[in-house]
């Protein structure tokens, strides 16, 4: 009797041992996987993070130009203005009137 629970507990030991190792093999593989797919996350991160950079400078830039365009804002007005008078008054010596008396 003493045999054959001795042989039953081996054989129990040996079914566990075959499923213990298997279940090993599959963590490792699943534990692979992951760090294969962290790793590619990671490379995807750096990617999205230079992009990021770059779209935050860009931005910059164009922060910059506006602030210029509306720094300038009432200088440029009046030189636009300026050359549509000076326009006027050069299609009109152009047509025969005499700005000469004028100035």
């Amino acid at each position: 009797n003493a045999q054959a629970d001795y042989e039953k507990m081996t054989e129990d030991a040996s079914v566990k041992r075959a499923a213990d190792s298997k279940s090993l093999t599959e963590k490792a593989d699943a534990k692979a996987s992951t760090e294969e797919a962290l790793q590619a996350e990671k490379e995807k991160k750096t990617g999205l993070g230079k992009e990021h950079m770059a779209v935050l400078e860009y931005i910059q830039s164009l922060h910059g130009e506006c602030d210029w365009l509306v720094s300038n804002y009432d200088a440029r007005k009046e030189a636009r203005t300026g050359e549509i008078d000076a326009l006027k008054q050069a299609k009109d010596v152009l047509n025969g009137a005499d700005y000469a008396l004028l100035q």
